[in-house]
């Protein structure tokens, strides 16, 4: 089995429970949908039983990291089918009734993050042309579905056959369906492959998995928009991970070398935009 603990509350740095509690909701919803992820055993928002929250989850054999996925001999016949489980999966996520997971909330991503980069008060022009081009391009509203957050190689466990379970669901939340698929396709989650998907398959191979799931056709340009936009989001964690090494909120070597990372999504957006 899989123990993972509420940190927060064990750095005294205010409680975790509330979110621990809301990732155990959806991790039993989306099984229940027939997602592949770990089967959760128990899940605890308090501190009584183990000093804090908690989740505790079944073991998924397999490998997360990206460049062992995309290069391990083992893992030739998974790189062939990866890009389709996960465009079947992120189908199956979204169909999710949202009164299931009614305790989560919506957010305008765009802007949140305007928010987040003007308070962090770091100028960025690439990042301007990037908020400018979002508000003139914004497709039309569609009704909201479950939202991993984070769907991308790391994130996802590969067995030698292809997608073996979906992970990290904390950042679970009601939004456009397209999220999902745009952050997918964002250049940082290829680890250095040259295909759009996840370093390893072509678009054209996700929207077809994910229509044959769904029912639902996938617009290009939509899923374009949330990849530009996922691509600017990225850019500017990249910042807020650095800014909290620099002002000693967390000290860390690897929050500093992030902070190298800003350059590159400013690269890949005007790529993205011209």
């Amino acid at each position: 089995m899989i123990l993972q603990r509420g940190r927060v509350v064990l750095e005294g740095a205010g409680g975790s429970g509330a979110g621990m509690k809301a990732e155990g909701a959806v991790l039993a919803a989306v099984e229940a949908a027939g997602v592949p992820v770990a089967h959760m055993y128990a899940c605890d928002g308090g501190v009584e039983v183990l000093g804090a929250p908690f989740l505790l989850t079944s073991f998924v054999a397999g490998e997360t990291i990206a460049r062992k996925i995309q290069r391990d001999p083992q893992f030739a016949v998974a790189r062939q089918n990866l890009v389709g489980d996960l465009g079947r999966a992120a189908a199956k996520l979204h169909a999710v009734p949202t009164s299931q997971v009614g305790h989560l909330a919506e957010v305008d991503q765009v802007e949140n993050y305007r928010l987040v980069l003007d308070t962090l008060g770091y100028a960025h022009p690439a990042f301007e042309l990037g908020f400018k081009y979002l508000a003139g391009n914004k497709p039309p509203a569609r009704e909201a579905s479950l939202v991993h957050g984070d769907l991308r190689l790391g994130n996802v466990i590969v067995g030698n056959e292809g997608l073996a379970a979906i992970i990290d669901w904390e950042l679970a939340h009601l939004g456009d369906p397209m999220e999902d698929l745009g952050w997918l396709c964002v250049r940082a989650w290829r680890f250095g492959g040259r295909a759009p998907v996840a370093g390893l398959g072509e678009y054209q191979t996700l929207f077809d998995s994910y229509r044959e799931a769904s029912g639902m056709a996938v617009d290009p340009d939509v899923v374009r928009w949330w990849e530009i936009l996922g691509t600017l989001k990225w850019g500017i964690m990249c910042i807020m991970q650095t800014n909290a090494h620099l002002t000693g909120l967390r000290r860390s070597v690897e929050l500093a070398a992030i902070g190298r990372r800003v350059c590159e999504n400013e690269y890949d957006l005007l790529e993205l935009l011209s």
